[in-house]
């Protein structure tokens, strides 16, 4: 009788240790989860108090510089300040390469196209 209580107690004390570790492994889940959902709202919130405070001056001039040469750049329809000579050379260069590796446009991008191998069986 005592041996059969003395097993009941031994198992069920595995029963605890293990159910201890369980709690354990969950609570680091837990607090690793925690952890990374608190991270991820600190870092946004910190890009949302950014844009509330007025910009550096030199972000603010680097941006400005962007969106001018955006707005030129659509009303020129190309390049930005780009010479007659420059325009010279590049119609050059195209063309040298249109001779070189036979015609195309270069200011598409290629058109690629892959066929399966038919392949064949082989008899064991």
């Amino acid at each position: 009788m005592l041996r059969g209580i003395h097993i009941w107690i031994e198992s069920s004390s595995c029963q605890t240790k293990m159910s201890l570790h369980r709690l354990f492994h969950l609570s680091t889940l837990l607090r690793s989860a925690v952890s990374l959902t608190l991270r991820r709202n600190l870092g946004l919130s910190a890009v949302v108090f950014n844009k509330a405070k007025a910009m550096d001056p030199v972000q603010q001039l680097f941006l400005d510089k962007i969106r001018d040469y955006n707005t030129k750049s659509k009303a020129t329809g190309g390049l930005v300040d780009a010479g007659p000579s420059f325009q010279k050379s590049m119609t050059e260069e195209v063309s040298k390469l249109q001779r070189l590796y036979g015609g195309g446009d270069f200011n598409k991008f290629p058109d690629f196209k892959f066929t399966d191998p038919k392949l064949e069986e082989v008899a064991k």
